[in-house]
């Protein structure tokens, strides 16, 4: 079976999966096929979604100092890695990097955001592997004189349950071992700069949330009124944390390799959870994986960070 053949299987499995169960939830990584993957690259320039220009900023700010951390001669993987613009701001400083290994589950994305990364570091080997990190993935050989190290910015942690997080550290932890990893949280703050972020004005967050659907019909063939759904987006204050949801609008049907899936109204679908942070109680999770805490930039405002841990030896 071929990779995207493959793709398209685990698809539709974990839908099947997410229908079959209540509450129904399934894996937001399921956004980020081509289309979804342009609408989030939209989504990142909207004036009301700070996280995207506010680390930017950060980045621009102290990339020195973050590639510092990281040492010469590194070999830099980018989790979840996407268009590659973030990670320049580092690349920039790196002292002679080993090599830059972006880590995506949208091939063809990360394939065309590698080609222009090395127009503009034509020196830089760049080796991307087509993945979900989340899961068991293969990386190039650590590099003989430097550090491997970690990159994952954009708080997609925040996407993840407290068990999935335990998960990544535990993982990186033995990936990045002897290394460390420059992570980017989203911190707690006003829930309605929380609510305007994902309810945008132009409907672009409302668009990559019901893509999911598009991409059930498009790759899949699933049946239902597409205009019985629309995009539910809403602060959780107990759980500190953003939840979208897809609602449908009325009682219908969703069939999937013809098997009937009935919806009530109200019902959701729950595609997206954006977990919220403090800075301690995150550097306390990641501790229990034998992260040290290490260097934290934070912008004026305190809505955003970005942390290095030091990975166990």
């Amino acid at each position: 079976m071929n990779q995207a053949a493959s793709a398209k299987q685990r698809f539709a499995s974990d839908l099947h999966l997410a229908l079959s169960q209540r509450p129904r939830s399934v894996a937001p990584k399921y956004f980020y096929d081509e289309i979804g993957s342009q609408l989030f690259e939209q989504i990142c320039e909207l004036p009301e979604y700070y996280p995207t220009r506010t680390e930017l900023a950060l980045l621009r700010a102290h990339g020195a100092e973050m590639a510092a951390c990281m040492g010469p001669h590194a070999q830099l993987v980018e989790y979840g890695a996407g268009a590659l613009r973030k990670v320049r701001h580092l690349i920039a400083h790196l002292d002679e990097p080993h090599a830059f290994v972006p880590v995506d589950i949208s091939g063809a994305h990360l394939l065309s955001a590698c080609a222009e990364l090395q127009q503009a570091y034509p020196a830089l080997a760049i080796k991307p592997v087509v993945a979900d990190f989340t899961q068991p993935h293969d990386l190039p050989p650590r590099p003989a004189r430097g550090r491997r190290v970690g990159f994952f910015p954009g708080s997609s942690i925040g996407n993840f349950s407290p068990a999935e997080t335990q998960a990544f550290f535990q993982m990186t932890a033995q990936e990045l071992r002897g290394g460390g990893l420059l992570i980017g949280i989203d911190l707690i703050k006003d829930p309605a700069v929380l609510h305007a972020a994902y309810n945008d004005a132009a409907g672009v967050t409302a668009a990559f949330n019901l893509n999911l659907l598009a991409r059930a019909r498009r790759e899949l063939g699933a049946e239902f009124d597409p205009a019985g759904f629309e995009h539910s987006a809403f602060y959780n204050a107990p759980q500190q944390r953003i939840e979208m949801h897809l609602l449908s609008l009325r009682e219908q049907r969703f069939r999937l390799d013809g098997v009937d899936y009935e919806f009530a109204a109200g019902e959701t679908l729950h595609t997206e959870n954006s977990h919220k942070y403090s800075i301690a109680g995150f550097q306390a999770q990641a501790a229990r994986a034998g992260f040290r805490a290490g260097p934290v930039w934070t912008d004026a405002r305190g809505w955003f960070s970005l942390l290095w841990l030091e990975a166990p030896a």
